[in-house]
């Protein structure tokens, strides 16, 4: 069976290139190039190392008009956007399956830590599951995935990479945001936009302080220094106003919240449901929840509260081990 595979000469795609070829699959692999000449020469050499043949694709405009740009008004909005989330559907499996209509491949495959059984996608290892990033997916490319990591710890996909002998396997894992690959978040969006000024921190009701700019922080961050002999916290970030809202350690976790434009891996359901609920990329913070649509909006209650769920992030919900979808956390 043809497959093509997202290809970067890291260990996770060339450890899925391999176990691919070992299934009996033919690989095809596709780079995404928007990191610079000298990545793409590493992806090319790893490629042809391994029998992959590698197509080339320059996706820099699309890679700003999808992710870079929303990502960029999001955070200025005083949001906390997930750029890979926002990627992985629009960008990187948009072109895996236009690649596989163009070679007539069955199957298309990533390097994620997460399972794709029977059309669904399902948590990987509780040490790395990835699961969460691929909560937009299209019913279409979750039904076409492969996962060839799923049962595996990154660990055990460093041991076969070394066992087979690949490049990869002491390389360095890639950097969480490809597109700020030194992670000066605010150098980056300083070269995009007019940052917002000065303004600021409120605890309950009472001006305490100054901030230089809103796009500085984010939802469940510590504030420097104590006020009154406490720690305090950012709860809300104003975009309007211009205020970073506080709060002590205990007021920041909240039992009920909404997410808007939820994206469903199955059929949306009739009826409230129970479900467990992440609202961030962390495997130690997923309590079951009650979740009913309300319109344009899902209402989550959860049985325990979580921590400062954040605007912009994502709420991903599971039942059992499978991914339901998810959809953005509103303010």
């Amino acid at each position: 069976m043809k497959v093509v595979l997202g290809f970067s000469g890291g260990v996770d795609s060339a450890v899925s290139a391999r176990l691919l070829q070992l299934a009996g699959h033919e690989v095809f692999g596709l780079y995404l190039d928007n990191a610079g000449e000298a990545a793409r020469l590493e992806a090319e050499s790893a490629a042809e190392h391994m029998g992959v043949p590698l197509r080339v694709e320059d996706v820099k405009a699309e890679l700003e008009e999808k992710v870079c740009r929303p990502f960029t008004e999001s955070y200025l909005r005083g949001e906390t956007p997930n750029p890979c989330i926002l990627c992985n559907p629009a960008v990187k499996f948009r072109r895996l399956l236009q690649e596989a209509e163009r070679l007539g491949a069955e199957k298309i495959a990533t390097g994620h830590y997460a399972r794709a059984e029977g059309g669904g996608i399902f948590k990987g290892c509780p040490a790395n599951d990835q699961s969460y990033m691929l909560c937009r997916l299209t019913r279409e490319q979750a039904a076409r995935l492969i996962l060839p990591l799923g049962e595996l710890e990154k660990t055990q996909t460093r041991a076969l990479a070394a066992d087979w002998g690949l490049d990869a396997a002491h390389k360095p894992d890639s950097m969480e945001i490809c597109f700020i690959p030194d992670k000066d978040y605010v150098r980056w969006l300083s070269e995009r936009a007019a940052l917002p000024g000065p303004g600021d921190f409120v605890f309950h009701g009472q001006v305490v302080g100054r901030h230089e700019g809103i796009h500085r922080w984010t939802v469940g961050q510590r504030c420097p220094g104590l006020f009154e002999g406490r720690k305090l916290y950012v709860s809300r970030i104003d975009g309007a106003s211009n205020t970073v809202e506080l709060a002590l350690w205990e007021e920041l976790f909240q039992t009920e919240l909404f997410a808007r434009d939820f994206n469903w891996l199955l059929d949306p359901p009739a009826e409230p449901l129970r479900a467990t609920v992440r609202v961030r990329h962390t495997k130690w913070e997923e309590p079951p929840c009650a979740v009913t649509l309300e319109g344009d909006r899902v209402r989550i209650v959860c049985d325990t509260p979580v921590r400062a769920p954040a605007p912009g992030q994502s709420a991903v919900l599971y039942a059992g081990g499978r991914l339901l979808g998810g959809g953005f956390i509103t303010g």
